[in-house]
């Protein structure tokens, strides 16, 4: 995997969980602001919308230096639009990151064909 790669993938798993956190939050905004006084539903429908537009953003610039399968990059993007699904985005990205490490010293050391 090259740099480039590399830092797409980490790129889109640094955004996915704040994203997560900021729809979690935006849902809880959005049942304060019709059972009480309290509404934050403008302020955090802005920051969601900024971090699931680098979402989809990053996702969209890995998918392309990754080659996807479209049913990976589909997961990915489902994973976007549900209400926890940017932790599991981030889990599923963390392990395939780490595979891609093993494999790169695997090959550097010899002990895999490349």
């Amino acid at each position: 995997m090259d740099i480039k790669t590399a830092t797409a993938l980490r790129r889109l798993r640094l955004v996915s969980a704040p994203e997560a956190v900021s729809f979690l939050i935006l849902l809880v905004c959005s049942v304060l602001k019709r059972t009480t006084d309290f509404d934050a539903v403008p302020v955090m429908g802005a920051v969601h919308g900024i971090l699931f537009i680098l979402y989809v953003i990053f996702w969209a610039d890995a998918w392309n230096r990754t080659k996807w399968p479209r049913k990976t990059a589909a997961l990915y993007f489902v994973l976007s639009v549900l209400p926890t699904g940017g932790f599991f985005a981030e889990r599923k990205l963390r392990r395939e990151a780490e595979d891609a490490v093993i494999a790169a010293r695997a090959r550097k050391e010899g002990t895999v064909n490349a």
